[in-house]
This record gives C-alpha cells, structure tokens and sequence, in this order.
C-alpha cells in the first residue's frame, strides 16, 4: 500500500477513476508547493525584523545560488522520475529500481561537488554576486549553512520528494516537503531571536533553514526504509547500474528541467533589474508582486506535478484513453484556478499588495502592476503545461525547446522591447504579451507531435 488514502500504486495508475487519482496525486503536491513558497519568504521576512538592511541584502544576494540547488534536485529528481513512472508502465520494475538508484546517487554527488566548490570560492563568489564590505561577513554565514553545509540534504529532499510522487506515493512526498518549510518557519525565530546572540541573526536564519532541509531529508530516508527491501525507490548499490539508455533518458528530461528553471529565474532578475533604473518605489512594488503572483503559478505548478506520473504510466501503458482524460481534467483544473485568481486579484489586488506594505504611493503602484501581471496567470499553466507534458512522454529535447524558446526568444527579450517602446509599464506587460506567443508556440508543437501518439502502444515499448 503507498499511503495514499489507502490507495495502492497499481489502484492510482490503473484502477481508480481518474478525477480520484488525481485528486490523491495533486493535493499533496499543491500544498506543499504553497509550503515552499511562504517558508522561502519566511527567512527574509523574519530577518527584515532587524531592521539592518545589511542583513536582509545579504539574504537576498545568496537566493540565486540557492536556486540552482533546486536546479540540480530538478535534474536529477524530475528526470529519474519521469522515467520511474514510464518504466513501471512498462512493467520494467527491475529496471525503475536501478533508475532510482542512479538518480539518487547522481543528485547527492552533484550537490556535494556543488557545496564543495561554493565552499572552496566563497569569497570570489560572494565579491561576484555583489557583496560589500557591510553585507559580505553575513552573505558568508547564510551561504555557509544553506549552501555548503545544507546543500546536499536540499538536494536529496527534493529528488525523493519527486521519486517518491513517480511510483504513487504522493502524500509522502509532499509531507516531507512541508514538513520542512513548517520547521523552518517555526525555528526561524527560535534560532535569530532566543537561542543566538543579537547581531546573528542571519547565521541563525541559516542554521534554521539547514536543519529543517536535514530532517526533511531523513524523514524520507525513514519512510524508504520502512517500504523495505523490495522497494522501487532505493539507494542499494547492488540492484545494478541502469541500462545506458535509461542513463541517457534521466538526462534527456533532467538537463531541460533544470535549464528552464533557472531561466525562469533569470527572467525574474532581469525584470527587477530593469525596474530599479525607474526608481526605488518601482522596484518595491514590483518586488511585492513577484511574490503576491506566485500563489495560484505555485498552485499550477503543483497540478502539473501530480499529473505527470499519471500521463507517464499511462502513455508507456499505452493506456491513450486514460491518458487523455488526464490530461484533459488536468488542464481544465488548472485553467479554472487561473481564472479565479484572476477574478479575486482584481477584486482584491489593493488589500493583497497591503500584506507587504500598507499605505502609501508603493502599495498603490503594486496593486497596480498586479492587476496587469495577475493577467498572464492562464498563459503561465498552460506554458508549464505543456513542458511537463513532454517531460511525462520523455521527449526532453522537446520540453528543452519550448523551455529555451519561451525564456531567451520571448519572455526576455520582450521585457527589454517593451521597456524601450513602452516604459516601466511595458515592463509589466511584458508576461501576458510573452506568453501569448508562447502558447501559440506551445499548442501548434503539440498538435504536430499529437499524431504520433496514435502508435502509442508500440512506441512505449521503445521508450526509455
């Protein structure tokens, strides 16, 4: 039995009505995607109550590094399980265990080459990403704990969290995950405020984030040791290396994932970039929006994440019809919580941008720019959509192309366009305009590799 209200794995991938499986499959993904957005406001919240705008820089300069460490959990993580849920399609569950293994392995070794080459640079790196000689001493204590010493349970979490969803095991992989951000939130205080001297309040922020990410982490390797030896997901060496096209396939979908993530992130740094040329209140509204617009793409996110494992069997089942109504509930399940946060933005945007700061002309311009923003929210889905659609076929150099060409053709270069022709506001529009391109793009590739589906059952049997 995997945990899910009882379900087994062969009742959520074969047997259960489809709106049931991916009721079991996407609740626990949604919620723990919205965990992880409050507990990644949580660290700058809480040492925004300081009041040294050293510490809260300093915080912020090291969120890009910590972003490629969900990167690397990406590549590992996203690839492996997306071929985890094919092969059990396929009835290879020797195989998926050998996947899982290697994509185990592969995420601990690159986050610890990682941590270890941030440790080793530190000090270029942090002079890199801006540091000054008043926020450089704190950036130094935060990259420390999160980075170089947390760096490699960060990973891990994240890659059993996604292991864990491809075979099934939806609630536990979306416990672990907020079972982290709530520990964060609560030993945030504990560590700055109780147990740590005044004036370490950034290395107790650290510190905080690194444990709760270390006992995530062993809350997965607990539950993996209580699945027993029989296991699909499993860090024993002696199942065997998987087969190199399998190798081949966890790197195919994995690299893809993790490039459009980061990109995604470039695109967020740009943005703030070219706001901070108009002025300070531009940028702190902007800044606030960023966050208030995440909820309902994090909820989208977390759908897209349920669904995956469930198209992936299927499709290598060559089960086309329970496929489809997959796809199909999902879409329509995403499309209506993008309509609905539009409807309550644009009701509420004023009190939902005074949640950061209430009053004044910087609020105001916030709800403003959210009104515009909150606009783009159905495109966004149906972006991520479609790139997670791919990745649950294997086609990973297909989710790398719309991934690339959504960021680097459409999305930046249109902030820069519509900053040049328009002004800040252009920089507003920039999304919606993007990613109507986007879906055009997105839809039209679809539609062309649709037909091939029609050998389904004959072209899982090739793939990996």
């Amino acid at each position: 039995m995997n945990g899910n209200t009882g379900a087994s794995r062969e009742d959520v991938f074969q047997k259960l009505p489809v709106p049931r499986a991916l009721r079991i499959m996407i609740l626990p993904a949604v919620a723990s995607q919205l965990i992880v957005l409050i507990y990644n406001m949580a660290d700058t919240f809480f040492v925004s109550q300081t009041d040294n705008p050293y510490m809260v820089a300093a915080t912020s300069l090291i969120l890009p590094v910590f972003n490629i460490t969900l990167c690397l959990a990406g590549l590992a993580g996203v690839g492996g399980g997306s071929l985890i849920s094919r092969l059990l399609g396929q009835n290879r569950t020797d195989e998926a265990r050998r996947v899982s293994a290697f994509s185990l392995y592969l995420g601990g070794l690159i986050a610890a080459l990682f941590s270890l080459g941030m440790g080793l640079f530190l000090e270029p790196l942090l002079y890199f990403l801006g540091a000054s000689e008043q926020t450089f001493g704190y950036a130094r204590q935060y990259l420390m704990t999160v980075i170089v010493i947390g760096g490699v349970p960060t990973v891990l979490s994240n890659v059993l969290s996604n292991l864990f969803r491809s075979i099934g095991r939806s609630r536990e992989a979306g416990f672990g995950i907020i079972l982290g951000g709530l520990l964060n939130i609560a030993l945030d205080p504990l560590f700055m405020f109780v147990l740590l001297p005044d004036g370490y309040e950034v290395l107790g922020a650290g510190v905080a984030t690194c444990l709760s990410n270390c006992i995530a982490c062993l809350f997965f390797i607990v539950v993996l040791a209580r699945m027993g030896r029989g296991a699909v997901i499993t860090f024993n060496p002696r199942v065997g290396l998987a087969q190199g096209r399998s190798i081949a396939s966890v790197f195919a979908v994995g690299v893809p994932s993790a490039v459009t993530t980061f990109l995604f992130d470039l695109d967020y740094v740009i943005l703030d970039r070219l706001m901070v040329s108009y002025h300070d209140l531009a940028l702190a509204a902007i800044g606030i929006v960023l966050k208030v617009e995440r909820f309902p793409l994090n909820v989208g996110i977390g759908i897209c994440q349920g669904m995956m494992p469930l198209v992936a069997y299927s499709y290598a089942a060559g089960n086309r019809a329970r496929m489809d109504e997959t796809i199909r509930l999902s879409r329509t399940l995403g499309l209506i919580v993008a309509a609905a946060s539009i409807v309550l933005y644009e009701l509420f945007a004023p009190q939902l941008a005074g949640l950061f700061l209430s009053g004044g002309e910087t609020s105001a311009m916030a709800a403003s720019f959210l009104r515009i923003r909150i606009l783009a929210t159905p495109l966004m889905f149906m972006s991520f959509f479609t790139v997670y659609l791919f990745q649950a076929f294997g086609k990973g150099h297909i989710s790398l192309f719309l991934g690339a060409t959504r960021w680097l053709v459409f999305n930046i270069p249109m902030l820069y366009l519509l900053n040049h022709l328009v002004g800040m506001y252009g920089l507003v529009w920039s999304q919606a305009a993007a990613d109507s391109l986007t879906v055009v793009m997105s839809l039209l590739v679809y539609r062309r590799f649709r037909p091939r589906l029609e050998t389904l059952p004959a072209q899982a049997a090739r793939t990996q």
